[in-house]
């Protein structure tokens, strides 16, 4: 049964979106390892607060994950 785990900032990504990781890799898992898995596949999605993520040494919001994206800031 496979656990799928996907780390994010928190308030970086909107419900709908999040909705759409758990789609998307549910769908990604069956179609590698086929329909049966389907019910035994989980995926969580674990929010970090702003600030306790950091690449390179400098901390990150949701306002730079939308900023790298190519977004304005919600």
């Amino acid at each position: 049964m496979p656990l799928v785990t996907i780390d994010i900032i928190k308030n970086a990504f909107t419900e709908e979106q999040k909705n759409a990781l758990i789609h998307n890799v549910t769908e990604a898992m069956v179609a590698v390892e086929g329909e049966a898995l389907r019910p035994v596949t989980w995926v969580r999605i674990m929010e970090v607060e702003q600030g306790d993520w950091a690449i390179g040494g400098q901390r990150l919001g949701a306002a730079d994950i939308h900023a790298m994206a190519g977004k304005k800031a919600a």
